[in-house]
């Protein structure tokens, strides 16, 4: 005679314990977590006895039990099985006393929910309660990481890929495009290694079906974390970061204002030695910073951006946020920098278009003409009093012509190259002066 192998029951506490531990796991508060077991066993009593069914769950997270109850009233002619039940049947069940109208309750055990309500609707019930948890999951990530829109985390890389890095993040996947990595340090990445960057944007709804959290070391506020973090004045709220323009891992500019006469904003950045700003350029891999002292009076704010080229004069526009900025000949390439580099960062930090303009010269030395004069003719000019350009092309043919070793076809030589040099054209009167001379 064969023996019928009894069906392990279903542990009610076991199933609360799990519950308890996945919300410490996954980081869901237990009494959202309880509300989803809850919901989900409605579904499933609903599924089995309809939408009008009169039912109660109680589940204690504390005690770890699940009682499930299954309300009808008592009539003596069933018109709905759902929510009423005869007198006969109710008395079959149990032994109490009942009476029409009153109310008789049902357990339903986790054991019966299995047995009897059906593969199809415990696996439906299954998917539903996995969704939630999921999409509790997902909230709970895009909530933690959007308020942190601007911090400086430290992440382990574990993928490098072409176009961007994978980085995880107590155990969370989040990305770095190429467009915010430093371009100078790509072939520094190492799987397994630490890296900090900042929180650049979250997504609600990213490739995998969870928040895409996008990462960056190439973005303004990177930086400015940085500096908050070695330079305790600015976290401090003594000096304050007023704008910031980065050319990522090669030149950045910082503009920076302290609100104590006692402090020196630039030498507080720098530090001792420079030692803090050290610090923040060797996690840039040695990206250039430029700081400067920020000035409400725009045209002097403008002229410090542009260091360390001299501005000899500026001509603001604000209407148009622009401005003519005259220098030397001498100034331009310091104004312009490596590939523009400097006139465009100043334009960023600033906020002005501005528009080099080239200065005539006024006047040269005239020991810079030494190759094309001699030393020897210099000297002698100095001795004489000409001792620049102009000076040399004012000064009358006759006076030049008494000092030996001087020629007329000297003078014009000489002439044409100074003159060159101005970009201006030959004083007929002049040449009138040296041909009656000859």
């Amino acid at each position: 005679m064969s023996r019928l192998r009894k069906k392990p029951e279903i542990n009610k506490q076991s199933i609360i314990e799990a519950f308890a531990e996945m919300a410490k796991y996954k980081g869901i508060d237990r009494d959202l977590l309880q509300g989803i077991l809850e919901d989900t066993l409605s579904l499933l009593i609903r599924k089995k006895y309809g939408n009008e069914a009169n039912f109660e769950i109680i589940v204690n997270m504390e005690k770890g039990d699940i009682e499930i109850y299954l309300m009808k009233t008592i009539v003596e002619e069933v018109e709905d099985s759902t929510i009423e039940i005869s007198l006969n049947e109710a008395k079959k069940i149990s032994e109490e006393e009942y009476e029409l109208g009153d109310d008789f309750v049902i357990e339903i055990s986790l054991q019966s929910i299995g047995e009897n309500f059906g593969r199809r609707l415990v696996n439906l019930a299954t998917q539903s309660l996995t969704q939630r948890i999921k999409e509790v999951e997902k909230n709970n990530i895009y909530n933690e990481y959007f308020a942190k829109i601007g911090e400086v985390l430290i992440g382990e890389i574990y993928q490098i890929r072409r176009n961007d890095l994978l980085i995880m993040h107590n155990k969370i996947e989040m990305h770095m495009p190429r467009e915010h990595q430093i371009p100078t340090e790509s072939m520094r990445y190492k799987k397994n290694q630490n890296i900090k960057s900042v929180i650049h944007e979250v997504r609600k709804n990213g490739p995998a079906g969870l928040p895409e959290i996008i990462l960056s070391r190439a973005n303004n506020k990177f930086l400015e974390r940085l500096f908050e973090i070695e330079i305790p004045e600015i976290y401090d709220g003594l000096i304050q970061i007023r704008a910031i323009a980065r050319d990522p891992g090669r030149r950045s500019k910082v503009a920076v204002q302290s609100f104590d006469d006692r402090v020196d904003p630039v030498g507080a950045c720098v530090g001792m030695k420079g030692v803090r700003i050290h610090s923040i350029v060797r996690e840039l891999n040695n990206e250039n910073i430029d700081l400067i002292e920020y000035s409400d009076n725009i045209a002097t704010f403008i002229i410090r951006a542009l260091q360390p080229a001299q501005v000899k004069e500026i001509q603001l526009f604000p209407d148009t946020l622009s401005a003519n900025i005259y220098v030397t000949d001498d100034q331009v390439p310091l104004a312009i920098g490596t590939n523009g580099q400097n006139i465009r960062l100043a334009s960023l930090l600033t906020g002005y278009n501005l528009t080099l303009i080239k200065e005539a010269v006024d006047d040269i030395e005239i020991t810079e003409f030494d190759q094309e004069i001699g030393v020897e003719l210099i000297e002698k000019l100095v001795a004489l009093g000409v001792k620049t350009a102009r000076e040399f092309l004012n000064t009358e043919p006759e006076v030049l012509l008494e000092i030996e070793g001087i020629s007329a076809s000297f003078i014009n030589d000489i002439r044409r190259i100074i003159l060159a040099e101005f970009e201006e054209d030959e004083d007929p009167h002049y040449q009138d002066k040296l041909e009656n001379i000859k």
